[in-house]
């Protein structure tokens, strides 16, 4: 069985073990170019999205996580915030459900709800050519800023661009300290790290400062900010850091 994986140039290998049967490179090549194909066309339509984004003067985030992050609780206290100063749009991935996007509607902002499902349980991640399917659901031309909020997990997202100007993530203190050193590729492509439910430090006995030195040393210009979407401690950070990003004071 050949394992494939895509290098940060873009390209892809595959790794076959050797059995002396020259059918598995054959497979292994063949297997490695349908990948490349995807790879292309998924960058192709990503420039797309991000020019009709740049036409109609748009900021665009992808906003990555781990299941149970907090990530859509983030987004709801985001909306909250910022509905008076932006006009955002929100397109919302998930496997098979509208729960998120519920939680969502009625705080101000447009939401385009992105199902995964595939038939066999859903995609584990956006891709440009979906992003692209959920854009007619936006009114793109009234809006200031569009937040994707991708699916939940910390393999796949990361290595998909979908056409957004930056990537940040959610990241909570209960998935333990060490998540950035085994899902380096993940907090290597953002340049933000939100650090969730910090209102629960003192109960699960945890070191902030270790969670922000495991960030830093797989992606040392990351800016990590300790937050609790419940409490709304730490959140005019972040709120401050999206409202600069929208506005293009921030460069990815």
């Amino acid at each position: 069985m050949g394992r494939f994986h895509r290098h940060d140039d873009g390209t892809v290998h595959s790794h076959e073990h050797d059995h002396g049967d020259h059918s598995h490179y054959d497979t292994a090549a063949q297997r490695a170019e349908v990948l490349e194909e995807i790879f292309t066309e998924n960058d192709v339509r990503a420039e797309f999205n991000r020019a009709a984004f740049d036409q109609n003067g748009i900021r665009a985030l992808n906003l990555m996580s781990s299941p149970g992050s907090g990530k859509t609780t983030v987004l709801q206290a985001t909306l909250d915030e910022l509905a008076g100063d932006f006009a955002v749009g929100v397109i919302e991935g998930d496997i098979a459900t509208d729960l998120d996007a519920a939680k969502l509607s009625g705080r101000g902002a447009q939401v385009s709800l992105l199902n995964t499902s595939n038939g066999f349980g859903g995609e584990c991640h956006l891709d440009a050519p979906m992003v692209n399917r959920a854009l007619p659901g936006l009114d793109l031309p009234s809006l200031d800023l569009v937040i994707i909020e991708n699916v939940g997990n910390l393999v796949c997202p990361a290595e998909f661009d979908v056409g957004e100007h930056a990537k940040a993530m959610v990241y909570s203190v209960t998935e333990g300290e060490d998540k950035p050193l085994k899902y380096p590729v993940m907090f290597r492509s953002v340049e933000l790290v939100l650090l969730n439910k910090i209102d629960l430090v003192p109960y699960l006995d945890v070191d902030v400062d270790a969670y922000i030195a495991h960030v830093n040393q797989v992606n040392p210009a990351a800016t990590v900010l300790p937050i609790s979407a419940r409490t709304g401690t730490g959140m005019a950070a972040w709120y401050g850091w999206l409202r600069r990003f929208a506005r293009g004071s921030l460069t990815a």
